[in-house]
């Protein structure tokens, strides 16, 4: 993990962000238990208030749970939830965006699906 101290974004929203990311990349797999808020606070010199805050971010998105007395986990079908949540996001964030600029620059819809095939094919390239 690596933190942007002096960033825009929160630190205890990139506590969130990066605990997400593991989740989402293999590195903290379900039912597994994720750092401590002590651990952390101590390795990446974070208030462990901030850490909390993080991490109870996740927990109120389902993906971590507060084993009494164990630490946090990763909770069954966080990943799911993640994989989910980005498909959404990428509708908002991405294809909206490309459709307005297809229909911008006079793109019929068989035209971009025929542009994203190329994409598909060449690997972006």
């Amino acid at each position: 993990m690596q933190f942007d101290f002096t960033g825009q974004e929160p630190i205890y929203l990139q506590v969130a962000n990066q605990i997400e990311e593991g989740i989402f990349t293999g590195a903290f797999e379900e039912e597994t238990q994720v750092p401590s808020t002590t651990e952390m606070s101590r390795e990446f010199h974070i208030n462990p208030a901030t850490v909390l805050k993080g991490m109870n971010i996740l927990v109120d998105e389902g993906l971590i749970e507060k084993r009494r007395g164990l630490g946090m986990f990763v909770k069954n079908g966080a990943y799911q939830l993640i994989l989910t949540k980005r498909q959404a996001s990428f509708y908002k964030d991405y294809v909206k965006r490309i459709i307005v600029e297809a229909k911008n620059i006079k793109l019929t819809e068989a035209e971009l699906v025929q542009l994203i095939k190329r994409g598909f094919q060449t690997n972006g390239d």
